[in-house]
């Protein structure tokens, strides 16, 4: 069976044979893969005029909701991915990291798009006042790009490798090329034949090559983004391609690194942290039999309690089941190949020059249901060096399995020097109960790791662990580990965003950004905001109440209502050598006041009920005699889902609430948010 490739809106195979992929667990062949003879411009065309025109129209919120669809569609078809994953040498849970996993960053993202606009673009960062009179301002805009993300991924994550960057990318409004590894590319093609029936993607928001990359980076351009996930050197090659730094577009690496754990000094066999160390080393040498980029393949523990720990480790290892990932004793699978499995036990022997073997073999393993000849078998290895400081390869080789090396070290400097001879990986972690020792650590190493878990008794047991990379935080590390950053919320999102600085009037700057802007022109149409159904609203649309003069007796009745007896509301307080000139008004007695000015409840209304409070700020002291009056003005509107069937259809208005005096001047600003219902029908 050859693999397709789903290409300019049909599924087509390549020219030739291919590549053979072979089963993991029996060394069968599953199929073959190519992508000779295809037309990679054109396929890059194709997503910059089809599908990048498509999901760049999508405003955030249909964007999201398509994820939340798409995520639905394939949690439905799980199993079938799964029966495909055993093949990889994947157990369940190996498995449920890949597709599960995979398939909860698409209800992550989805999620993300309530912090985003109802459009197709949004704002970054705060507006920048750039005039004395209010009349010229400044801000940043994000837009999709018009171009295409290439992902060339791993053949660790089949699942997991390709929709935690589509998820972001399809957010932003970029379409995507997904370039699987081939040795594992049958899983990637049979989840996107499942994408593609669901029909839920605009035409052209996706396509897959199962094969070689062939020349597609001589034809990407500054509008594409191009993402690696895999080696360091494989990262380098294509980072350096002349049309990449010719045409300035932009790389993300994401490459395997030597991530660490350390023991801190503080644990010792008889505490918790000791047990809670020895588990989550154990399961980062085993989950997925090694193959990960987050993987620990450097053990960092207090000289005196190293052959303590090996011991322990070796124990923990020995209780690993090896074998056929379909019996359900099985603990730890295969390497996803032969090939994978002899270069491992190649920079094995590399690490044996200056480390020993204190755990495993390299020549047998005892396997269950399976035969180790044919499958892709491989002993959990523990390597112990003695010599860390002194032993470069330790630092620079990385085996891609379940190996890892355990080291000394004699105090927490060391322990942050020795984490920085990696030169840079995706993640590391600590172990310990000592808070201030957990600040040293991560203050001082975190210039060279992408992510830093601190581990202990009080959050091991929700802790998500150190090879889980969380779609909210960001994936990606310095140096070896490629320089690059992906995921992290809204964050992953602007990689495949153009930022542009506008400058104009606020008023025409409300009008772009749909955000109103202070000192913008607003709308007087004679309805109060409050009798307007949410989508009768509009940006701009501004109420400028009656006046209010704030009295003695309003301050001394606030102060008795609230409790607040703060010397600064009291009339007979001697003001000497204070900030005020006599009683003032209490800030929160101010926001209500006007409340009691710009609302308008005098019968049920389109506001269903006040959400919350923003950005209050006090500006200026308000003494007995004041008049105060509001500017009130529609700011944003931001949609909601219903619940189900029996939610009432509403969204979220956000108001800029303008408190002034009777010098027209600010002597408050806040932004509230009311609930709107939407109309029937």
């Amino acid at each position: 069976m050859k693999l397709e490739n789903y290409i300019k809106g049909a599924w087509v195979s390549g020219d030739g044979d291919g590549q053979a992929l072979y089963d993991a667990v029996t060394g069968d062949t599953i199929a073959y893969a190519t992508t000779k003879g295809l037309d990679f411009a054109g396929v890059l065309e194709y997503g910059r005029t089809v599908g990048n025109t498509a999901l760049r129209k999508l405003t955030f919120h249909e964007r999201g909701r398509m994820l939340k669809a798409l995520a639905m569609y394939l949690m439905e078809r799980k199993d079938k991915f799964y029966q495909l994953s055993y093949r990889s040498g994947a157990t369940r849970a190996d498995s449920w990291i890949d597709i599960e996993g995979g398939i909860g960053n698409l209800f992550a993202n989805a999620s993300l798009r309530r912090k985003f606009p109802d459009l197709p673009y949004c704002t970054d960062g705060d507006p920048i006042g750039l005039s004395k009179g209010g009349t010229f301002m400044g801000h940043h805009l994000l837009v999709p790009k018009e171009g295409v993300a290439v992902h060339i991924n791993a053949y660790n994550f089949p699942v997991w490798g390709m929709l935690e960057k589509c998820a972001v990318n399809w957010l932003a409004g970029v379409p995507a090329v997904v370039k699987p590894a081939q040795v594992t590319s049958y899983l990637t093609e049979a989840v996107v034949k499942e994408i593609i029936a669901s029909g839920i993607l605009p035409e052209g928001a996706l396509q897959l090559l199962c094969g070689s990359a062939g020349d597609i980076l001589d034809h990407v351009n500054a509008q594409d983004v191009v993402t690696f996930t895999g080696s360091k050197s494989t990262g380098l090659m294509l980072k350096g391609h002349p049309n990449i730094l010719e045409q300035s577009v932009p790389f993300n690496m994401e490459a395997d690194s030597l991530n660490c754990i350390v023991l801190g000094e503080d644990v010792t066999p008889d505490k918790p942290e000791w047990d809670i160390f020895i588990k989550e080393v154990r399961k980062e040498i085993t989950v997925k039999a090694g193959q990960k980029c987050t993987a620990v393949r450097r053990i960092f523990v207090p000289e005196h309690l190293i052959e303590d720990a090996y011991i322990a480790l070796g124990k923990a290892l020995g209780q690993t089941t090896i074998g056929n990932p379909l019996n359900e004793k099985v603990r730890m699978g295969a390497l996803a190949g032969k090939e994978q499995r002899d270069g491992v036990k190649e920079n094995i022997q590399k690490l044996l020059a200056t480390s020993q073997i204190v755990y495993g073999s390299l020549d047998s393993v005892e396997v269950i249901d399976a035969d180790a000849s044919r499958g892709a078998f491989i002993s959990p290895i523990l390597l112990l060096n003695n010599n860390p400081f002194k032993s470069e390869n330790v630092h620079d080789i990385e085996c891609f399995g379940p190996v890892s090396t355990i080291m000394p070290y004699s105090h927490i400097d060391d322990a942050i020097a020795l984490s920085k001879k990696g030169k840079g990986s995706l993640c590391c972690s600590i172990v310990t109960a000592n808070d201030k020792l957990a600040t040293e650590f991560v203050v001082g190493a975190a210039t060279h790791h992408g992510r830093i878990l601190v581990l202990n008794q009080e959050c091991a047991k929700e802790s998500t662990g150190h090879g889980s990379p969380l779609p909210m935080l960001i994936h990606g590390g310095p140096g070896r580990a490629g320089g690059g950053e992906e995921m992290g919320g809204v964050r992953g999102v602007k990689h495949y965003m153009q930022r542009v600085a506008v400058q104009g009037s606020p008023t025409t700057l409300t009008e772009i950004t749909q955000t109103y802007q202070a000192n913008a022109k607003g709308r007087h149409d004679g309805v109060h905001p409050f009798r307007k159904y949410f989508e009768d609203l509009q940006v701009g649309d501004q109420l400028i109440t009656e006046r209010r003069i704030i009295t003695s007796a309003d301050i001394d009745s606030f102060a008795d209502l609230s409790g607040d007896h703060f010397y600064a509301h009291k009339i007979n307080t001697d003001f000497t050598g204070t900030m005020f000139e006599r009683q003032v008004a209490h800030g929160y007695f101010i926001m209500s006041a006007a409340a009691g000015l710009f609302v308008d409840g005098s019968e049920l209304g389109p506001v269903l009920l006040n959400y919350g409070i923003d950005e209050l700020r006090f500006t200026k002291p308000v003494y007995p005699g004041s008049e105060l009056y509001i500017r009130f003005t529609c700011k944003e509107k931001l949609p909601q889902d219903p619940k189900d069937e029996n939610d009432i259809p509403k969204g979220i208005v956000k108001w800029y609430v303008e408190m002034l005096d009777e010098s027209n001047e600010h002597v408050g600003i806040a932004t509230i948010l009311t609930m709107v219902a939407k109309r029937k029908g």
